[in-house]
């Protein structure tokens, strides 16, 4: 019989932890735009070569919400040498992107980038436009794999369950992540 009791008892506990599991329900992570800017900071600046021919620098990252359009923009400054001269030309580079959530990685991403605007200080129109196309390029080695945000475990951790990013919305503050407990 006290065989029979701790079974049962065993049996009880082990429902009310699935119970309490299912309790816990999806939620919200909000993420301040100061802290996927903070983030951003370290990892610049960048130095990249495009087409075997120009080195280029991007420093000063500042991001913007685009909540209009679900998108984020990326201003950066430039710095381009070309290799074949001891000439540079300073200028800025806008980009943007629609944000994702990479559950797998556990960050938030920029997909579909594109340039909006790259200005070079003092470079005639033609020169300009070869520029566009180095920018082009060049955009998908900075937005390429550079999480936004990335997660802390306990983030995607709660009252003992494990939860998974799953949707994203955008606001002029920042972003905010709606996760779900992980299907097991």
């Amino acid at each position: 019989m006290n065989k029979l009791v701790k079974h049962l008892l065993l049996a009880l506990a082990c429902g009310l932890l699935v119970s309490c599991a299912t309790l816990v329900g999806p939620r919200d992570i909000d993420i301040p735009l100061s802290k996927m800017q903070s983030g951003l900071d370290r990892r610049f600046p960048m130095n990249n070569r495009a087409l075997e021919l120009f080195d280029i620098t991007l420093s000063r990252p500042v991001l913007a919400m685009q909540p209009e359009s679900d998108r984020m923009s990326l201003s950066l400054d430039a710095v381009v040498a070309p290799q074949f001269l001891r000439q540079t030309w300073r200028g800025s580079l806008v980009l943007s992107g629609r944000l994702y959530v990479d559950a797998q990685r556990g960050a938030v991403l920029m997909a579909e980038p594109r340039v909006d605007r790259f200005a070079v200080d003092g470079v005639d129109e033609a020169r300009q436009r070869q520029f566009g196309k180095v920018a082009n390029l060049l955009m998908e080695n900075v937005v390429k794999d550079v999480p936004l945000y990335h997660f802390r475990p306990e983030e995607l951790r709660y009252a003992g369950v494990l939860f998974v990013p799953t949707r994203i919305t955008s606001s002029a503050h920042g972003l905010r992540v709606s996760v779900e407990p992980a299907r097991q």
